[in-house]
């Protein structure tokens, strides 16, 4: 096993995992490594509180084991920014007002660049209505859709999606490639 398969890169920083293999990667962010942008929700997968990316996709961190990412690089809210330049889809919540309380803004962000990634492969959704294109279209339908499994309970939904849909025509929705530095 190399040195490299047996840390978590987090952040684009190498970390060991826990001793103890039970510990959720949400648990490990927070608790261990101090980073307190991914949320605890519901912890049970069902609100996307959590959401972050592991190589490019997200997941739910609350749902999974850290000590099952050895060998990846994961991606948390803190790592999207560009020293004080924001990335692009944090800068779209700001202008289209996509967040009241802000406790959903970490998921919903990195879930919406996650996203990104899924639509440029071509993965269809529930609504995706032509199956064998190579690029899923970013509908408004769509978007929703494929953000279902992310909550805001303030209220803000409309703005989130207004940002969403303002990075993705502005091409700027999966500029995710600064954060795996």
């Amino acid at each position: 096993m190399s040195a490299e398969s047996s840390v978590i890169r987090v952040n684009g920083t190498a970390v060991a995992p826990p001793g103890d293999p039970r510990v959720s990667l949400l648990d490990f962010l927070r608790e261990t490594l101090g980073l307190h942008g991914t949320k605890k929700g519901c912890d049970q997968g069902g609100c996307g509180a959590c959401t972050l990316l592991v190589d490019g996709e997200r997941i739910l961190s609350c749902l999974a084991l850290a000590v099952q990412y050895t060998g990846r690089d994961v991606v948390t809210v803190e790592a999207l920014a560009d020293g004080d330049r924001l990335h692009p889809v944090q800068q779209a919540f700001i202008d289209h007002d996509g967040f009241q309380c802000g406790y959903c803004t970490p998921g919903q962000i990195c879930s919406a660049i996650g996203m990104a990634g899924e639509l440029e492969r071509g993965v269809p959704s529930h609504v995706t209505e032509d199956l064998s294109a190579k690029r899923a279209e970013l509908t408004a339908e769509e978007l929703r859709e494929r953000m279902s499994g992310n909550l805001c309970r303030c209220g803000a939904h409309n703005g989130i999606v207004a940002a969403i849909a303002k990075a993705h025509q502005a091409g700027q929705l999966s500029d995710s490639g600064r954060a795996a530095r």
